[in-house]
């Protein structure tokens, strides 16, 4: 059996430290190891990131195009195109991928790599088709969040067809866009929404959204969706409760710049405590996720609040010097863990 490199080094440890134990004999660590192969190169991963560069550089060269003055006066010269004919077209594009590319997941289920990169030309045709439908009613220049959450509708209905996760994360990333312009548009273009910047707004949306994945977990039709889910919301909730503890509650960044960053100090407090609770929660209910985003957030928080407090304070070598040295103990910490000397007595 072949296996990747890490996974063959890792067996080859785990045989090694259980012979040494004396819960296995060097003959049947042998013939454990004669049972897989590490492979020579992880073909796999390389058509992974050849899939990811192809589709960023899809969309640069999109953005190259369009800043093209050449291209941009064809474009200019196309304007009398009527939007319906626009989103009939891009729907229809769109429609055509869809069926292909799901037609190609029966048929080629192990080129995951190609077929993800149709659905996500066919999202993005799709996400024009709406765009191009709100100019042709429009609808686009006063309450333009019901295009989003038209959107949004749209992609959750594709992903629940098609049982896609890919085309869920894009539902969840028009949800999020959905709740900042509706906010945004309900306090009239205010910088606060109920008293909260934009930072605390996602703050709640992330707990809401997390608080329902746990919830809705047990559905069978929501099943495949719930890792997916759960994990948005958690990227909302962390990221957001980050920001919040950098820049505070507050509208804009005159206002951030003229207070004095020990004052955030209580949104630091805030940020942490979540981390810990999430750490807490990982640990006592084995749930992996909690605990990685808990672990992950409380060094991100930890080490921001380093730089706050200590970057104008301290000499720099004095500051880089503690920051090597922690760094060199997290290395340390982590490296004892890869080389399962916890397991060795």
């Amino acid at each position: 059996m072949k296996i990747d490199q890490d996974k063959s080094d890792f067996l080859d440890e785990m045989l090694d430290t259980w012979q040494q134990e004396n819960l296995l004999s060097e003959a049947d660590v042998q013939k454990l190891k004669g049972s897989y192969e590490a492979k020579s190169f992880d073909w796999r991963r390389l058509a992974q990131y050849s899939f990811w560069i192809a589709m960023a550089c899809g969309v640069i060269s999109l953005g190259a195009l369009l800043i093209d003055n050449k291209v941009l006066d064809y474009l200019y010269k196309l304007y009398d195109t009527p939007d319906s004919l626009i989103c009939l077209i891009s729907a229809a594009a769109a429609a055509y991928l869809y069926y292909i590319s799901f037609k190609r997941k029966k048929s080629r289920a192990m080129e995951v790599f190609s077929n993800d990169a149709l659905i996500f030309t066919a999202v993005m045709l799709t996400a024009n088709a709406i765009a191009y439908l709100g100019k042709a009613l429009g609808k686009g220049e006063s309450h333009f969040s019901l295009l989003i959450l038209f959107s949004v509708l749209i992609y959750g209905i594709l992903a629940f067809i098609f049982k896609s996760r890919l085309i869920w994360i894009f539902t969840m990333i028009s949800f999020g866009a959905w709740f900042g312009t509706e906010t945004g548009y309900l306090s009239r273009d205010n910088l606060y929404f109920l008293g909260m910047n934009f930072p605390l707004r996602f703050v709640c949306f992330g707990l809401l959204l997390t608080v329902a994945a746990l919830l809705l977990r047990k559905i069978k039709a929501f099943n495949f969706f719930y890792e997916t889910t759960y994990i948005g919301g958690m990227i909302y909730l962390f990221v957001s409760l980050w920001l919040i503890s950098v820049f505070g509650n507050f509208g804009t960044l005159d206002q951030w710049y003229g207070i004095r960053q020990i004052s955030l100090f209580y949104w630091a407090l805030i940020s942490m405590g979540a981390c810990g609770i999430s750490i807490f929660a990982g640990l006592k209910f084995r749930d992996d996720i909690a605990r990685e985003f808990g672990i992950t957030f409380l060094f991100i928080n930890l080490y921001t609040r380093y730089f706050e407090y200590f970057w104008d304070t301290w000499h720099k070598a004095l500051f880089f010097s503690v920051l090597a040295a922690s760094f060199w103990f997290i290395g340390r910490r982590a490296e004892k863990i890869w080389n399962l000397e916890f397991l060795k007595k």
